[in-house]
């Protein structure tokens, strides 16, 4: 596959973040995507997070499998590490690079075919074990690349552009996480990028396993009348939990919102995430009721945005594995080896 680069030619005048790098620093090659594919409308978002976030490109490892979503990891931030892998494996890849350097920030972009179908087992366990990445499923219902067969997340009442019903009920990731143990749950839509940032931003903050579930049209396949992962139908059915402002410890970033009730939660690292409740009752603090919403929201067809789940106790793999401080990938043969006299002493404890 040929791939187009940008012109590195930038106007001299561009804004700068705290590190003097532009929104340019950030992003990759050339997309060649459907035009209008929500998937661009992410990978401009994740851009936006980082920039803003100041985060040097080297410090993030992107990681993907394949599909339409896949590819995109291309489209961003060619200056940091990344990772290609095969069909589904994505979180494996991902789980190995984590144990051996736990001081950079893993970023896995996914599909709802990569994810909900070959991959559903791996993103499973990469849940539970609170994995500490972010994982965005770009999810339009529909696999892109071979002309348009439903995903396991497809709607059941979505039919497909020429009118074939669904005849297999959805699997709700967003759900399915909650329940497997991830500390920060959203969803949200390509098309509503003054939601979208603040969500990459905060789940690239938190510590521990934070999954995105986004749901990002397909204009070729999947973005007609009859579909519910089509812009027209997510605009007329989405309903806004709350509207998120992340507030990093080194200075304060601010969006525009609705007045209502907040809920404030400090995170370990001293960051801080404000969420401006549009409903009184909806506690996103509260696992059972977060549970109880979307299969609320879900019967009534309609699509629940925003943080639905976040447990403020922050934890990751390296915490439950009790692992050393030190990356694994930066010991040396006297800490890996300690000696017989150590193996001999370990050995006795199992006589």
């Amino acid at each position: 596959m040929t791939h187009i680069a940008k012109p590195k030619f930038q106007h001299p005048k561009l804004p700068v973040n705290g590190l003097g790098l532009t929104r340019r620093n950030y992003e990759g090659v050339v997309s060649t995507l459907c035009a209008g594919c929500g998937h661009d409308s992410i990978s401009a978002a994740i851009i936006e997070a980082c920039f803003e976030l100041e985060i040097p490109a080297h410090r993030i490892a992107k990681i993907s499998g394949i599909g339409c979503s896949s590819k995109t990891t291309n489209y961003f931030l060619s200056r940091a590490h990344g990772f290609n892998s095969v069909h589904g494996r994505m979180p494996s890849v991902a789980t190995g690079a984590n144990l051996a350097n736990p001081d950079l920030t893993y970023l896995g972009v996914s599909g709802d075919g990569d994810t909900a179908s070959i991959g559903l087992g791996q993103f499973s366990h990469a849940v539970r074990r609170r994995l500490n990445m972010v994982y965005i499923v770009e999810n339009n219902g529909t696999y892109g690349l071979t002309k348009g067969q439903f995903s396991a997340t497809n709607d059941k009442i979505s039919k497909s552009r020429k009118g074939v019903e669904n005849r297999f009920e959805s699997i709700d990731l967003c759900s399915l996480a909650i329940e497997l143990g991830a500390g920060f749950v959203a969803r949200s839509f390509s098309g509503d990028k003054a939601q979208l940032v603040p969500l990459i931003k905060a789940a690239m903050s938190y510590r521990g396993f934070a999954f995105l579930d986004v749901i990002s049209p397909c204009v070729t396949f999947n973005n007609h009348s009859n579909s519910t992962k089509s812009y027209d139908y997510v605009r007329e059915h989405n309903e806004v939990l709350d509207v998120l402002d992340l507030v990093p410890q080194r200075s304060e970033i601010s969006t525009d919102y609705q007045p209502g009730t907040s809920v404030e939660v400090t995170l370990h690292d001293g960051s801080e995430i404000k969420l401006h409740k549009l409903s009184q009752d909806y506690d996103p603090s509260d696992h059972g009721s977060a549970l109880l919403n979307l299969y609320q929201y879900k019967q009534q067809n309609t699509v629940a945005t925003g943080v639905l789940y976040l447990d403020p106790n922050e934890s990751d793999m390296h915490d439950l594995l009790m692992t050393c401080e030190q990356p694994l990938n930066t010991l040396r043969d006297n800490a890996l080896c300690p000696g017989s006299a150590v193996l001999d002493t370990l050995n006795s404890q199992f006589k």
